[in-house]
């Protein structure tokens, strides 16, 4: 299950870029989930955040 720390995430977006069908941006600007799936664009994103927020 993929999950956002909202402490680390800056709000710069890349998430819902790279994979909108998973994460979306919400209050705050920051990133959450919008639906769990497991679609290989979400271990791109957990490679790709700037600040390692996204984890499994």
């Amino acid at each position: 299950m993929v999950s956002v720390d909202k402490e680390k995430c800056i709000g710069c977006g890349l998430c819902a870029q790279i994979c909108g069908e998973v994460f979306e941006m919400g209050e705050n600007n920051k990133a959450k989930i919008k639906e769990q799936k497991n679609t290989p664009c979400v271990k791109e994103v957990i490679k790709s955040c700037p600040v390692n927020a996204i984890s499994e």
